[in-house]
């Protein structure tokens, strides 16, 4: 019988030849790939827009519950149970609402009713400043009267009906803004007083053990910093309108407690904002004095307090790890003032903090969080 002799596998030595090992395959980014994201991109714009009377109320009530969340931890420490915490914290919040909105509702409704008259005694004080410019428009003028002759040619007859449309449109408004603030509330006391219930879901789902841990790591510092910024810029807010309600009563203003107010909550729109108040303020001095220079020293002074607070305080107390990219700042108030109006307009600036704060904790998404940035 004859036996075959053992076949010897030869080993590769360092001297042999690599085996090519290929390299994981790319996705690449097509012009359908992309087609299909920005058409998603703008089908859940839309959809936000659309549903602004759901998604407001449910986008305030997390960032209600985010900036209560730690305040509720420390009270379940002190043996408060959690739905009897969230109920005294969103009763002082309904409290100090209340409260402001009672002690400034009467001036300012007072304000918006002298509205009209200030815009007038603001052209006529401002008619010296006018005086070098009327030559200029001249030209326009005969422009106009000329479009104006040639359009009379074509007019046609239209009958107006006048009604009681605005009255409609304030009780719509109004109605909108208290079914709103209620939902915002029992969402708000709801998520607060289920308190890490949805984080555990999210632990129970996961399949790892490595996965449940960074899930939980990622959750709290994304609420860890987002409630540090929400509480500073609005501690900082609340120092720029306190400063700007001093320089109003030194300057002789009226109604000073109103205007720095509306200084704190304007802040929360960038840019805008300012420019708001500004000329409120600026209108409001035309009213009250007969000189123009205080009218412009008025305007001159809250400028300048905005300066310091958007140059110096906010970047030096907050800090460049958090600050917007400018121009991301401003489609950002564009896009959201367009979804949701003002309501959008004073979100913006926190929703896009918050989507930068997740950006830089999801190692995929970090380049989004990057470019967000400064």
């Amino acid at each position: 019988m004859v036996i075959d002799p053992p076949v010897h596998h030869e080993r590769s030595t360092p001297d042999s030849d690599p085996v090519p090992i290929e390299a994981p395959a790319v996705p690449s980014i097509t012009f359908h790939s992309v087609s299909l994201a920005g058409l998603f991109l703008l089908a859940l714009l839309y959809t936000l827009h659309v549903g602004r009377v759901i998604f407001l109320p449910m986008t305030i009530a997390l960032l209600f519950a985010v900036l209560f969340a730690p305040l509720l931890r420390r009270m379940k420490r002190m043996y408060i149970p959690e739905p009897i915490g969230a109920a005294m914290l969103l009763f002082l919040l309904v409290g100090l609402l209340g409260y402001g909105v009672s002690r400034l509702s009467e001036p300012a409704a007072e304000w918006v009713d002298r509205a009209p008259a200030a815009f007038r005694e603001a052209e006529v004080k401002l008619r010296v400043l006018k005086k070098p410019m009327q030559e200029m428009s001249k030209a326009t003028e005969l422009f106009a009267k000329a479009a104006a002759f040639d359009e009379s040619k074509k007019k046609v007859q239209q009958v107006e009906v006048k009604g009681d449309g605005w009255q409609i449109k304030f009780l719509s408004i109004t109605g909108e803004l208290i079914i709103g603030f209620a939902t915002t509330l029992i969402l708000s006391y709801f998520l607060l007083s289920s308190g890490d219930l949805f984080l555990q879901k999210l632990v129970k789902v996961l399949p790892r053990w490595p996965d449940k841990k960074r899930a939980v790591e990622i959750v709290r510092q994304i609420e860890g910093q987002l409630f540090e910024y929400l509480l500073t810029v609005s501690l900082i807010n609340m120092g720029l309108g306190t400063a700007v309600g001093i320089a109003m009563y030194l300057l002789g203003m009226p109604n000073p407690v109103l205007w720095g107010a509306m200084a704190a909550l304007l802040t929360f729109i960038p840019y805008l904002g300012h420019l708001f108040g500004v000329i409120v303020v600026m209108l409001v001095a035309a009213l009250t004095f007969d000189e123009v220079g205080r009218m412009f020293l008025v305007g001159g002074v809250y400028v300048g307090l905005a300066i310091i607070e958007g140059s110096f305080a906010t970047p030096m107390i907050v800090g460049r790890r958090l600050a917007i990219n400018p121009v991301v700042l401003l489609l950002g108030l564009m896009v959201w003032g367009w979804i949701w109006g003002i309501g959008g307009a004073f979100l913006a600036v926190s929703l896009l903090v918050a989507f930068k704060i997740f950006c830089d904790h999801v190692e995929i998404l970090s380049p989004a969080g990057e470019f967000l940035g400064k």
